[in-house]
């Protein structure tokens, strides 16, 4: 059975808490276009991934996602659990890589250097690198741009798309600020916050608008459904337009398939 996420004018996930996303050795059936997610709870909350698969087939694709994601995790700390085997094993097209925030400066270079050693496993089996910007903990001591500003740096260093889904949030706040992104603990996602920053994955991958995607979207068993109301999706669906006009960046798009 999928698990649905419904809409009246907020976006609540219903039945799932927190915790690591998939099984300890993940696999990648062939689609046209299969993404591995290295990340941390930022990633498995609400299963972003499952998301991703959600509206790319709403948007007519076939895309299979797969995920290593532990509490946590620095892809420093990937690097010594295995993760450049996982990435060697499966293959996939596109390796996207998300830690936290890394707003500070040493945050930033610590998020540059290991891109770095992740996007040459990624370039040994033919993978493109992306990097998922994310978004602060509601706190004045960070902020969104700090946050942009290291993902980008990362991603310009290894010539690697970037995910400008910490702009989206921007963007949709900027039309409603009552909008609720974070979840209770006002640092991981709410549902609508993670709908949203997968609306803008799927946006940077497939380079396809998404402004003319259903209401509903039905997945594959197993994943999450999707569903907006017509008083929300519009603000989501133009603010990940506008955030990826004026943030998303770096080399051409997978072709989708």
């Amino acid at each position: 059975m999928t698990r649905l996420l419904t809409a009246v004018f907020a976006v609540a996930f219903a039945g799932t808490a927190p915790g690591c996303l998939g099984p300890t050795e993940p696999s990648l059936p062939d689609a046209d276009l299969r993404v591995l997610f290295v990340g941390n709870s930022l990633t498995y909350t609400n299963d972003l991934p499952g998301l991703v698969e959600t509206v790319a087939a709403a948007a007519g694709h076939s895309l299979e996602a797969a995920s290593v994601a532990g509490p946590n995790m620095g892809l420093g700390d990937h690097w010594v659990t295995g993760t450049p085997e996982t990435i060697r094993s499966l293959r996939p097209d596109v390796v996207v890589l998300q830690q936290g925030p890394s707003t500070l400066l040493s945050s930033r270079a610590y998020l540059v250097e290991w891109t770095d050693s992740m996007a040459r496993v990624a370039h040994e089996v033919g993978a493109e690198t992306a990097l998922l910007m994310v978004w602060p903990p509601e706190d004045p001591r960070y902020t969104f741009q700090a946050v942009h500003d290291s993902y980008r740096a990362a991603a310009d260093a290894v010539g690697g798309r970037f995910i400008p889904a910490g702009m989206a949030w921007v963007e949709a706040w900027d039309v409603d600020p009552s909008l609720p992104l974070y979840g209770p603990d006002r640092f991981h996602p709410g549902g609508m916050g993670s709908v949203l920053a997968a609306l803008s994955v799927v946006r940077s991958l497939l380079d396809q608008p998404v402004n003319r995607l259903p209401l509903r979207m039905e997945p594959a068993a197993g994943r999450p459904s999707i569903e907006l109301s017509a008083d929300v999706a519009p603000t989501l669906f133009d603010a990940v337009e506008r955030a990826h006009e004026e943030y998303g960046g770096g080399p051409p798009p997978h072709p989708a398939g």
